[in-house]
């Protein structure tokens, strides 16, 4: 089977989608060594009309994998999509402006052009199916992986943290303005490390306070593994990759109620309601409580231990077969 991989998540520098698709394309060269899978970088012009068919065709493509909410126009060959949320359709400041996606995605869906949809969780797996009236044999849930680790000593001075964009659903002002709380008692940092979005909240600098930008995959286990506890307040995911991340570092995690979260960290995470008492008490608790601390690392890491990305890997070689199946 030679498959073709979208790349257009490639050209941001860090963020859930270029995770996943360098990720997957390695675990899946890795696990199935008699297929080729083969990047596809992002075309100009009529690049999903006319350019793109023309392209699988030259490679000789038995099947196109849309990794970035799109596939073909033309249906030449089967076509695999994966819906990795349903963001872009929900509240419209989390996603300001016009945006191609919104408008196409749900064309795509409709027509049938993508034969299978892949989502991360089956929180997604439910929306797609109500909100774009898809066949249920059509989706299919596929959690992904990580490939990160403990650090065995971290370095630690005592803060908390967060990872990820720097956008508005990821609701970052709640977590500052608890962490100001804890701050006025604890000398403990708060660390922000990602890219910022355009459109992120506005984030004045202020003792304490600590902005990384993107941080480098290399220094991720370190950072995970060293803080006091992991912070994603974020009001609506996916999946939540930052905190599958977190918990294979043997972090202690704090995070919101969002379902697909939910099905990522099981217990092994504590979830909290969008408002700044319950997070200044599970941040007070991080601070004060190093045995409750310690429960939820080892927690953590036999939670984590189950998602690999060689398991994504192989779950999604059967939806390609599948594809080609039907099509």
């Amino acid at each position: 089977m030679r498959v073709a991989i979208d790349g257009t998540p490639l050209d941001v520098t860090s963020g859930g989608l270029r995770r996943y698709t360098e990720e997957l394309t390695r675990a899946l060269s890795r696990a199935f060594a008699e297929d080729q899978f083969l990047v596809v970088p992002p075309g100009r012009g009529r690049w999903w009309s006319l350019g793109l068919p023309w392209e699988l065709a030259r490679m000789g493509a038995d099947l196109f994998h849309g990794t970035n909410f799109a596939v073909p126009y033309l249906p030449l060959r089967p076509s695999v999509l994966t819906l990795h949320d349903l963001s872009l359709w929900m509240e419209p400041g989390w996603h300001p402006g016009p945006n191609r996606e919104r408008r196409r995605a749900p064309v795509l869906l409709g027509l049938g052009l993508a034969g299978m949809v892949i989502t991360p969780t089956e929180t997604v797996r439910r929306e797609a199916i109500e909100r774009f009236r898809l066949h249920p044999s059509r989706v299919v849930a596929i959690p992904e992986g990580t490939n990160l680790g403990k650090v065995a000593a971290p370095q630690s001075d005592s803060y908390f943290l967060y990872v990820g964009t720097i956008e508005p659903r990821k609701n970052l002002p709640l977590l500052i303005e608890s962490w100001r709380e804890i701050r006025r008692q604890y000398a403990v940092d708060l660390v922000l490390a990602g890219r910022r979005r355009h459109d992120g909240p506005a984030i004045k600098p202020e003792p304490g306070l600590r902005m990384l930008g993107e941080v480098p995959d290399r220094d991720l286990p370190a950072l995970y593994s060293g803080a006091l506890a992991f912070c994603y307040p974020s009001q609506y995911e996916g999946f939540g990759l930052p905190v599958l991340e977190a918990m294979a570092c043997g972090a202690c995690v704090l995070t919101s109620k969002d379902p697909a979260i939910g099905e990522v960290a099981g217990d092994a995470a504590v979830r909290l309601d969008a408002d700044p008492r319950a997070w200044v008490e599970a941040l007070r608790s991080a601070v004060e409580r190093p045995e409750w601390v310690t429960l939820l690392r080892q927690r953590a890491l036999s939670r984590a231990a189950g998602f690999t990305w060689e398991r994504t890997a192989r779950l999604t070689r059967e939806v390609y077969a599948e594809a080609i199946r039907r099509f």
